[in-house]
């Protein structure tokens, strides 16, 4: 018999799925997972029968969590007392809740990511949406936390060789690169790191078509689509605001994501600060992704016009995304000193000097099994960068993501 325990009955919605099968006292199940109260007084007739309500222990656990998810919320967007002493929770919300156990556990399936993110930008109005989103913001962050490298790698890897889901990608690059610089090196609150990083994959959520579009279209942008282009931040906020997301930073994120001005952050507003950076990660990652008009730009290069602003200063924003990243960033090729050709895997301990994997040796030829190098080691130092499209080498993503995760030795 499952471990149970009672719950209000202003806890529970009608006409909506439940979201955990109702019992009794004994166990006996008074209603299904996923049946449909219709009315309250249907509700109240179970209680009114002399019958209290209980659900089994699990489902109480993820119930609160999301109760007090949705308190916290309600919170920050200034509800009033009353409507917050009188909230209830929705299945929805239980279930994205329930979902971050999950999450935890999860083996990284970054192609799945990719079209779940696809999938997810291309239809706002889809049906749980904004728990969707925030549901895959935690996948990300949760798989950076767990190994920055392999996400780096995988996100860098998919952008560079995969542009018919260009908007998607770019997307949970920028974010995951946003939310590393933002907590490993500008020490944001968690809190804000997660509106920056929901910021940077909904920025272009009013042309993510568009942009598809454009990243396989070998003639410049048609006149109606430069229109499109021009309004998308406002577009992106009218999309968000409509599925109820008020947040002022978030928001304001985008609404400056192109053209907030250069200078410190700290003289910025939150939402301006946010812009700020995403500017930074989206120039540096848009430069090194191809597209069917034009190659991309070296790493070196695109982190070197990141790091400095419209002024020729040292960006703070910039400088924090290369602190974080690198500058030969995970996923890159380069040529070290030995005449090898090797793949980044991990970052280094300083931007400079990463841990590198030898695809092609010095002759030339394909290796069998990729050589670890520590390019801080003057022998192995990187002498250049190397572009995608020079590498004829076909990289298994698996194989090369358990290589981010190998300890260094």
């Amino acid at each position: 018999m499952p471990k149970l325990v009672a719950v209000s009955i202003d806890s529970i919605r009608v006409g909506e799925p439940l979201p955990f099968a109702l019992m009794d006292a004994e166990g006996t199940l008074l209603a299904g997972k996923g049946y449909v109260i219709a009315t309250r007084s249907e509700l109240q007739g179970l209680v009114g029968r002399g019958v209290s309500l209980y659900i089994d222990v699990a489902d109480s656990e993820a119930h609160h969590r999301a109760y007090v998810g949705r308190l916290h919320e309600m919170v920050l967007k200034d509800t009033t007392l009353g409507e917050i002493a009188g909230t209830q929770i929705t299945g929805t919300e239980l279930a994205s809740a329930r979902g971050d156990a999950d999450v935890e556990d999860e083996i990284p399936d970054w192609l799945d990511y990719q079209v779940q993110a696809n999938s997810l930008l291309r239809d706002s109005g889809a049906p749980q949406f904004l728990q969707r989103l925030i549901r895959l913001q935690r996948r990300l962050r949760h798989q950076s936390l767990r190994n920055a490298d392999g996400a780096l790698f995988a996100l860098f890897h998919l952008s560079a060789s995969e542009i018919r889901m260009y908007s998607a990608t770019h997307a949970m690059l920028v974010s995951v690169m946003c939310g590393l610089a933002a907590r490993e090196v500008l020490n944001w609150p968690a809190e804000e790191e997660q509106v920056l990083c929901l910021a940077a994959l909904t920025m272009n959520l009013g042309m993510t078509d568009l942009q598809d579009k454009l990243a396989q279209q070998l003639t410049p942008p048609t006149p109606e689509q430069r229109k499109l282009i021009d309004v998308h931040a406002e577009r992106s906020i009218a999309m968000l605001q409509k599925i109820g997301v008020s947040d002022t930073a978030w928001l304001e994120a985008i609404r400056f994501h192109h053209n907030v001005p250069a200078g410190p952050l700290g003289a910025k507003s939150e939402g301006q600060r946010m812009a700020r950076l995403i500017q930074r990660a989206d120039m540096f990652a848009a430069r090194l992704a191809p597209r069917a008009s034009r190659v991309p730009t070296s790493p070196a290069a695109a982190m070197q016009a990141s790091y400095f602003d419209e002024n020729r200063q040292v960006d703070e924003a910039g400088a924090a995304l290369i602190k974080a990243v690198g500058i030969y960033s995970p996923g890159s090729f380069v040529r070290l000193n030995t005449n090898e050709i090797a793949v980044v895997i991990r970052r280094g301990a300083n931007t400079t000097t990463p841990r590198v994997a030898v695809l092609v040796n010095r002759e030339g030829l394909p290796v069998v099994d990729p050589i670890i190098r520590d390019t801080s080691v003057r022998e192995y130092r990187v002498v250049a960068s190397v572009p995608h499209r020079d590498v004829r080498i076909q990289l298994h993503l698996q194989r090369m993501l358990a290589l981010t995760a190998l300890p260094a030795t």
